[in-house]
């Protein structure tokens, strides 16, 4: 008589391991759809903030080349600083109210092409109200007296070691600002900015 109640527990013990398998395999199967899912975003992301670096890499060019065309003028002949090059991207004013998102900002820029093809535009100003000399009238334009402190250096503050380095001295430096941007192939763009100091 006990025989056939031993064989209907065993029946059941079995049947019971079927439903949690089931539930197992579905978490498992989730789990690693949600796991795919990461991985995917996270190589997406990956690859974006690399695009971006190589963008930002490109932009700097735009930066390099305003910069030469900026001290080789300033050294050449400074002069020409007081009015606008709009060849080479330079304007000797610029409003207040313009910023880099500003279509008039961009008026003249100079576009240079990169070894990969992509096509960097770079502008330079003159942070003044308007052309003509720094100090003319009704001219305001930022400036920034020599530093002749220093904090126990052996080089004051502002000055360099090289041999050939300018020295101004008591002489006001004007403020350029280039500033330099890519459009990406894939909509995206990028803009770079960098101060210049330049003395009178």
């Amino acid at each position: 008589m006990k025989k056939p109640y031993r064989l209907l527990g065993r029946a059941r013990e079995q049947g019971a391991a079927l439903p949690v398998m089931l539930i197992i395999l579905a978490v498992m199967l989730l789990g690693s759809v949600y796991m795919l899912r990461s991985s995917h975003s996270t190589a997406l992301a990956t690859g974006n903030l690399a695009y971006d670096a190589t963008l930002n890499r490109a932009a700097d060019l735009g930066l390099h080349q305003g910069f030469q065309w900026l001290s080789t003028t300033a050294a050449g002949n400074k002069g020409a600083l007081e009015s606008d090059d709009l060849a080479d991207g330079y304007h000797a004013s610029l409003s207040g109210a313009m910023t880099p998102r500003d279509a008039g900002f961009w008026d003249s820029a100079k576009t240079i092409t990169d070894a990969d093809g992509n096509k960097i535009d770079y502008v330079v100003h003159r942070l003044c109200k308007r052309d003509g000399r720094y100090d003319g009238k009704d001219n305001g334009c930022a400036q920034t007296s020599s530093v002749k402190g220093s904090l126990g250096n052996a080089v004051a503050l502002g000055e360099s070691l090289a041999a050939d380095a300018p020295s101004y001295d008591g002489a006001p430096q004007l403020h350029y600002v280039i500033a330099s941007r890519i459009n990406g192939p894939r909509g995206s763009n990028v803009i770079n900015q960098m101060i210049v100091l330049i003395g009178v």
